[in-house]
């Protein structure tokens, strides 16, 4: 097992490396610059700041000085915000997006895998029907659709729960959870649901069965573990679309994620704060990957023996 997790980990670091390298290439060929603004600056004051950034040097030389400075975990300041740098802007919007991130795979989980085990065991019953029905909603209404109704029906005109701004108060997640999480719940649902139903033909499961085992002792002993599996794998994925997902709502419900300083950054061509974003994005979603994978390695040992091949 643990050659098994060094493996998978040191095939993480060559990922993460082409990932900076591309997000750099990329932000530095995009139109436009950090200091170009509606009324123009003076070319000596551009080319102090520039001067002052290091964007008047050679293209490799910036990208060897950015590449020292995040191997010491330091990001650099941020060229718009120059009150703070990219480190402190991190700080302060990925605790709410890991909470908002976290409660909705959770609420995804937690409901997508039992409807989609219920809609297995109701197989062309009207249970079965109405779940997949509200899954296959789920997946074709985008998130930047779902957001805003929510926010109109739940905040304006019920006034049930906050609509924008971060207080603190748990509330003011309720909406963006349930708005971010119903698109990975679809999908979890509908893939529990195949499984299950792939599981249940197997010859153990018919086994466990002849045997007198009651319908529940088969279900939970038999079937839900193994038919657990595909949606275990998903998880990772799941995640990476929970994360990017995050940066419509966290801006539509005005919460002080990551996501919207990665929207302001972009607008802004904020080089360094648009890497930074870019690269805790990617490090959260390659760990998860990882975690995944470690924990599928756990349940399945055939995972393990086909990583020693």
């Amino acid at each position: 097992m643990l050659q098994y997790a060094l493996r998978r980990l040191f095939g993480a670091v060559p990922t993460l490396f082409l990932i900076v390298t591309l997000a750099f290439v990329l932000v530095r060929l995009a139109p436009g610059g950090p200091f170009d603004e509606e009324q123009a600056l003076a070319p000596e004051v551009k080319a102090n700041l520039e001067r002052a950034y290091g964007l008047d040097r050679p293209l490799h030389e910036q990208y060897a000085n950015y590449l020292g400075a995040l191997l010491r975990g330091d990001l650099g300041p941020s060229m718009r915000l120059r009150d703070f740098t990219v480190n402190e802007l991190i700080a302060t919007g990925l605790p709410v997006s890991l909470a908002l991130g976290g409660m909705a795979i959770l609420l995804a989980v937690g409901l997508g895998v039992p409807l989609g085990a219920l809609a297995a065991l109701r197989q062309n019953s009207a249970v079965d029907h109405a779940v997949m029905g509200v899954a296959v909603l789920g997946i074709a209404v985008p998130v930047y659709v779902v957001a805003p109704l929510l926010a109109l029906v739940f905040g304006i005109h019920l006034g049930w729960l906050p609509v924008g701004g971060w207080s603190g108060d748990a509330r003011e997640l309720l909406l963006p959870t349930i708005a971010l999480a119903l698109p990975t719940l679809a999908y979890v649902a509908r893939l529990m649901r195949g499984s299950v139903l792939e599981v249940l033909r197997l010859p153990h499961v018919r086994t466990a069965r002849a045997k007198g085992l009651s319908p529940a002792a088969v279900l939970w002993r038999h079937a839900l573990p193994p038919a657990f599996l595909p949606v275990l794998s998903y998880l990772g994925p799941a995640t990476a679309a929970v994360l990017t997902g995050s940066l419509v709502v966290e801006t539509i419900f005005g919460l002080p994620g990551m996501g919207r300083y990665l929207v302001q950054g972009a607008l802004n061509r904020d080089y360094t704060l648009v890497l930074g974003k870019v690269i805790v994005y990617a490090t959260l979603i390659l760990s998860l990957n990882l975690a995944v994978d470690l924990l599928y390695g756990v349940l399945d040992p055939r995972v393990r023996q086909r990583g020693r091949s």
